[in-house]
């Protein structure tokens, strides 16, 4: 068992299967010694976990549970690519898509969902760059969806 696998486990998770793609794209993407995905939602067995906008539908402690979501399905196109979570060096970034109420301003604290989880997994090489961003909507009404860069040996 990898050390990455163990460290699920430990908490209590597995890497789900690669989600299908919505459309005319793929779930992830290498160049040279980096991963790119495609923006995650929160799927569980190919339907989505929960719709509606985080601060209306959707509280925030929920919208941080469908975000670790997301990156898992994010971490699963990954081992897709490289074939182990292992051959990770760095999470390089992490960019979180919120689609909020209009009075919601604490999108940050819901990509904490993602962020947190990363470094659990992955200690000081998960430590990333991130942006986390207030949309209106997002596909299916999702309430989040994540994205990341991966450096990988």
């Amino acid at each position: 068992m990898s050390k990455i696998d163990r460290a699920l486990a430990e908490l209590g998770l597995t890497l789900p299967a690669v989600t299908k793609p919505l459309a005319a794209y793929v779930p992830a993407v290498v160049t040279g010694n980096l991963v790119f995905t495609s923006g995650q939602l929160p799927m569980i067995d190919g339907v989505l976990a929960e719709a509606g906008k985080v601060g209306a539908e959707v509280s925030a402690e929920r919208g941080k549970e469908l975000a670790q979501i997301c990156v898992l399905n994010a971490l699963a196109a990954v081992a897709a690519e490289i074939g182990s979570l292992d051959r990770v060096t760095r999470i390089v970034k992490v960019v979180g898509f919120v689609a909020s109420d209009p009075g919601f301003l604490a999108q940050p604290s819901v990509v904490n969902g993602a962020s947190e989880l990363i470094g659990k997994l992955f200690g000081d090489l998960g430590t990333h760059a991130r942006s986390s961003l207030g949309v209106a909507v997002l596909p299916l009404d999702a309430p989040v969806e994540i994205e990341l860069i991966v450096e990988f040996a």
